[in-house]
């Protein structure tokens, strides 16, 4: 209780919500197209004031949740070197690493750019794979590559951390599911194979690398001037900065966007539970006074016939807000 961890400035909120109930105040991180921004990460070890330092960092490298940013390999050698200078734990929370998707084909409104494709892609080391001390936890998941509700996943660390693990898990969840844990061993033993592993992580690839196409494509037809933001490529999430113009230093223009969305009959994940700044936060990142605005779109569930329609009433919805005079005329419910 009371020590701090480095955190990316927007980061899964089932983290922010551990780390508030053991007491461990999150520190944020500035991020930038990449993730989490090495120099940033330095200069706030640099600059800590507080009792103790930072012992640890958390990050999700790949296909970031909310921000669906991908470390490159220069990217990821440049935090691990600063983890070393800095005597950083790094926890590498990765469930998104086998959803690495290649670029989006040019030009980006070509139907044929959204067409899938199976074919075999190198991916991004992972920071474990480039540990040397020892400082690397690693958390991967089934999750988000077979089925959710499994709730299995599975820990790469050193031994003496893995001990502790076990302990915890003892006292508190005994074990996960055995279920899920026979299924999973049957389905990759037994039935699939590596072979068999590997042609399904490619068909999910093709899969989600169509969805992200086709949905890239929708937002540029139908919020264009309205959002900015970086192509991901991994993972299930886009990450726009919504443009409310005249209205972006109104503290209610974002309770007003949502409250616009809902009678539109759209809806994504606003920025706020992502943030890790705010009263339990270490510290307060340097800002320009204006607040920025953010929308978490997820293109993983939503049926593809979908994206059309749900983006035309998120278009109508910031328009009402960034416009004082305007009000949300959303298309009908069959459009």
């Amino acid at each position: 209780p009371g020590d701090a961890i480095l955190v990316d400035r927007w980061t899964f909120p089932g983290v922010l919500s551990s780390l508030v109930s053991a007491k461990v105040l999150p520190a944020p991180v500035p991020m930038d197209g990449e993730g989490m921004i090495p120099e940033a990460l330095d200069d706030i070890c640099q600059t800590w004031s507080g009792a103790a330092p930072p012992r640890a960092v958390y990050l999700v490298p790949t296909g970031q949740n909310p921000t669906g940013t991908t470390m490159s390999l220069a990217r990821r050698k440049a935090i691990y070197a600063v983890a070393q200078k800095r005597n950083l734990a790094i926890i590498e929370d990765d469930p998104y690493y086998f959803l690495q998707l290649p670029p989006v084909p040019l030009p980006s409104h070509s139907r044929r750019g959204a067409e899938r494709s199976d074919q075999a892609q190198d991916l991004v080391p992972s920071l474990l794979s480039l540990d040397v001390d020892g400082r690397v936890i690693r958390l991967d998941s089934f999750s988000k590559i077979l089925a959710p509700n499994l709730r299995c996943g599975w820990i790469t660390a050193p031994t003496y951390i893995l001990d502790k693990i076990q302990i915890l898990n003892e006292s508190t969840i005994l074990q996960p599911s055995g279920l899920s844990q026979g299924l999973i061993s049957k389905l990759l033993n037994d039935t699939w194979g590596f072979d068999g592993w590997e042609a399904h992580l490619r068909e999910l690839r093709a899969v989600y690398t169509l969805r992200r196409n086709l949905f890239i494509q929708a937002v540029d037809r139908h919020l264009a001037g309205l959002v900015e933001y970086t192509v991901p490529t991994a993972g299930m999430f886009l990450w726009m900065k919504v443009n409310l113009g005249s209205a972006a230093a109104d503290p209610t223009a974002m309770p007003r966007l949502l409250g616009a969305m809902k009678k539109c009959g759209v809806m994504m994940a606003p920025d706020m539970p992502f943030s890790s700044t705010g009263p339990s936060a270490a510290m307060e990142p340097v800002t320009d006074g204006i607040p920025e605005r953010y929308l978490r779109a997820a293109f993983a569930l939503v049926d593809i016939d979908m994206f059309e329609p749900a983006l035309k009433r998120l278009a109508q919805a910031i328009t009402s807000v960034s416009d004082a005079h305007s009000a949300p005329a959303c298309p009908p419910a069959t459009s």
